[in-house]
């Protein structure tokens, strides 16, 4: 588990790829120190396991699901990326609760200055607007930002010079592709609440409901919610 706020960056020192699969080695541009093999780091939002590690590097291995749903795939050598280590009980709750699993990826359509901060608006699968709300958290490239504004497919996020500075968002240009999860509690309450409201992701399949019976809970799913169906089946 990771909160989105990102301790440095590092840079990919060498890709070895197998087929589908990878192994990266990444030199971290900070302290980066006590690190254990077989602890999570994320890299630009994806959770990765570390293999091995020297002092001034450390070795992780990217499956074909991951590179098939994630911008690590498309990395070169001395390409920038941003690190978190997973959270520690106890620590500081800086940004939001993010898993390192990533959900989608992002378009960047537009980068505008706005005072000190630059705004940013991008472009998703329209599957994961249910799951993205103005002034809710969303975590791109591994960065834990707050949605300004939002719709079906789109949203927009203001980038502030401290994180600028400290992540690879200065590199964003219109067309780039950015690693996005959802918020974490959001996506948990738009399943639990699929198959009563008729909203897509009930049964983990967008756009499916998984109530195609004439039951009566078929029935109360195509009615929507209401305040007698919640409080029949305990929400409140």
């Amino acid at each position: 588990m990771f909160t989105g706020i990102i301790q440095g960056q590092g840079e990919i020192s060498s890709l070895r790829k197998t087929g589908a699969e990878c192994r990266l080695a990444i030199r971290p541009l900070f302290t980066l120190t006590d690190v254990i093999d077989g602890e999570s780091i994320a890299v630009n939002g994806a959770c990765l396991s570390v293999e091995s590690h020297s002092r001034d590097a450390f070795t992780a291995y990217a499956s074909a699901e991951t590179l098939a749903r994630t911008t690590l795939g498309a990395l070169r050598n001395g390409d920038l990326v941003n690190l978190e280590r997973a959270l520690a009980l106890g620590d500081r709750l800086g940004g939001h609760l993010v898993s390192g699993h990533v959900d989608c990826l992002a378009t960047v359509r537009d980068v505008r200055p706005a005072g000190q901060s630059l705004r940013c608006r991008l472009e998703f699968p329209a599957d994961f607007g249910p799951e993205v709300i103005a002034k809710g958290s969303v975590a791109l490239d591994g960065i834990s930002l707050t949605v300004n504004d939002c719709g079906p497919d789109f949203l927009e996020v203001n980038i502030i010079p401290d994180t600028q500075k400290r992540t690879t968002m200065r590199q964003w240009r219109p067309g780039a592709r950015v690693n996005m999860e959802t918020d974490l509690i959001g996506k948990y309450v738009h399943s639990l609440l699929g198959p009563w409201s008729g909203i897509a992701g009930a049964t983990g399949v967008p756009g499916k409901t998984g109530r195609t019976d004439g039951s009566a809970a078929a029935t109360e799913a195509r009615a929507g919610v209401s305040r007698e169906l919640l409080l029949r089946n305990g929400f409140i």
